[in-house]
């Protein structure tokens, strides 16, 4: 996964996302929503709830709105039902895309999404045009200025924590694992103390392209719209910036 790091997505995306925060608070309130649906209330024993509620921690989210989508979904107090999905297309020059739905009508949905890839120079796809390019990995970002730990003796807490792989930066450390293993990585650099900017299963690619700056604005714009979308809940891409 050398060279395929997130944190230039992230760190390009941050300012931008802190101004939706409701937006966003929305669509992590969903994945509670579904996650508790699915599987009980009880995070210590529904795996995708505690990820769900890590992940809406993380974000700042509100206790008491955790804890409101977690009653509506053991309640059944909106009367809602949400599916989640995929879908998959081809940004500006080629770019690999794959938009992670989570709604209650995927009509609209649907046409939201082809109308934002058709809008933006983009294409939607089939089924499986693209996820070929991406794996499924567990996530964890570290910022070095949160932890006086160098590169080698996080590395020894990672290889007896189970991870997968490290990529270092002046600024970060990045850590992949398995999505199996992803809880049990976190938890154990947690009881050394490690603290994380983003802790997350996520989809890798395992090749990238480079834009030109023409194709990089009008792939800002297509991702700038998917995201918008309020059933939208994540665009994972393999654009390198």
């Amino acid at each position: 996964m050398a060279g395929h790091s997130k944190w230039k997505n992230i760190q390009k995306r941050k300012n931008a996302q802190d101004q939706k925060r409701g937006k966003i608070f929305m669509k992590l309130a969903k994945d509670i929503y579904v996650a508790a649906k699915e599987g009980g209330a009880d995070p210590e024993m529904n795996p995708s709830l505690r990820l769900a509620v890590d992940k809406a921690k993380a974000k700042n989210m509100p206790n008491d709105n955790i804890d409101r989508a977690i009653k509506k979904a053991t309640g059944n107090l909106d009367g809602v039902t949400y599916e989640d999905g995929f879908y998959e297309g081809y940004g500006p020059a080629g770019t690999a895309i794959m938009v992670e739905i989570l709604t209650d009508n995927k009509n609209r949905t649907a046409a939201d999404v082809r109308h934002a890839f058709s809008k933006h120079g983009g294409n939607l796809g089939e089924n499986g045009c693209v996820s070929f390019m991406f794996n499924r990995k567990g996530y964890l970002l570290i910022d070095r200025e949160t932890t006086d730990a160098d590169e080698d003796t996080l590395m020894l807490a990672l290889i007896e924590a189970g991870a997968e792989e490290m990529e270092t930066t002046e600024e970060v450390f990045e850590i992949y694992t398995e999505p199996e293993d992803f809880k049990s990585v976190k938890e154990a650099l947690e009881a050394e103390g490690y603290q994380f900017e983003e802790a997350e299963v996520t989809f890798i690619p395992t090749t990238v392209s480079d834009l030109s700056d023409e194709d990089q604005q009008q792939f800002d714009k297509l991702i700038d719209a998917l995201e918008d979308l309020e059933d939208v809940q994540d665009v994972y891409h393999n654009a390198t910036s």
